[in-house]
């Protein structure tokens, strides 16, 4: 199986191609925790990400600090910021006038989401009557305005739990690509072979855009779980064995935790997988081991000007 990321950067301890990384952070809402950020993202940026993303709270409950975080990863450092932006809770005027507003700032990558219901995962969705109602909207409306703004989209191993089934989640994929998409970043899965199966069917659908695995190592395995299976994914039983009886033992569980999401990188790394996307949750310690398993290096990265 070939093409299934990006192309390859360098070579790497593998044996392989250097894969293509990238980063996924969430804006600060105290000081502690934006010391907490900048901590992560100064440790992780010499990594050299391919870019790094940040995200955009239900409703846009934080875009002010979403924006303000991308402005400094732009003023501070040289790596390159995409900024979350969902269809929920605006008008097609005011996501216009954010996308505006990002462009002008130099913000040339956003990942571009329906967003979840307003009301929490599992309850109705609905988005105000002025406002892009698909992603595959909000996708062609960022790409009217700035066509020289890369999108990237979300994809599900699963599919998402909302869809009718797999050809009907297929099809909103297809809509959103031929919008103006050009990367998938996929929800989190553990089991490898959901991933394959589902870059069969995508590219049986001809679409050919990158599917990136979306990968999180479980810091905190108790309250990730929760998380993750309200948003689709199942978390298989030799999984969720790895963590028994570490409840309340943090770093045992952590070392589980980076050994687990290793051996899964790792694993789709020899399959020919070469590119990945890390959701941090802002810590960078677990992360950082990953991707020196995946034989990227630190470099020395110039702050920008």
């Amino acid at each position: 199986m070939t093409d299934l990321t990006t192309p390859a950067q360098a070579d790497g301890h593998l044996g392989v191609k250097r894969p293509a990384i990238s980063f996924e952070f969430f804006p600060p809402k105290t000081e502690e925790m934006e010391r907490n950020l900048w901590d992560t993202i100064n440790r992780l940026a010499p990594l050299d990400p391919k870019f790094v993303s940040v995200t955009y709270g239900a409703g846009g409950s934080t875009r002010e600090r979403t924006h303000s975080t991308i402005a400094r990863i732009l003023r501070e450092t040289s790596l390159l910021p995409a900024a979350h932006l969902t269809c929920v809770g605006a008008s097609r005027g005011e996501i216009d006038e954010i996308v505006d507003r990002y462009h002008q700032v130099g913000v040339r990558h956003i990942v571009g989401l329906r967003g979840d219901p307003p009301g929490g995962i599992g309850t109705p969705y609905s988005t105000r009557a002025d406002g892009y109602q698909t992603s595959a909207e909000l996708i062609a409306g960022i790409k009217k305005r700035h066509a020289d703004i890369e999108v990237s989209v979300s994809a599900y191993p699963e599919k998402h739990p909302e869809s009718r089934d797999f050809d009907a989640d297929i099809d909103t994929l297809k809509a959103k690509v031929d919008a103006g998409a050009t990367r998938a970043i996929t929800q989190v899965f553990f089991d490898n072979d959901l991933y394959f199966r589902y870059l069969d069917r995508v590219r049986s659908r001809g679409i050919e855009i990158p599917i990136v695995p979306g990968i999180m190592p479980m810091h905190n395995f108790k309250q990730a779980r929760n998380f993750v299976t309200r948003a689709g994914t199942t978390v298989p039983d030799w999984f969720a064995s790895k963590f028994e009886n570490l409840d309340d033992d943090a770093e045992t569980r952590k070392l589980v935790a980076a050994t687990v999401a290793a051996g899964q990188v790792q694993k789709l790394a020899k399959r020919g997988v070469d590119a990945f996307h890390f959701y941090t949750m802002n810590r960078a310690d677990l992360v950082f081991a990953i991707s020196h398993l995946l034989g990227i290096r630190a470099k020395t990265i110039q702050k920008a000007a």
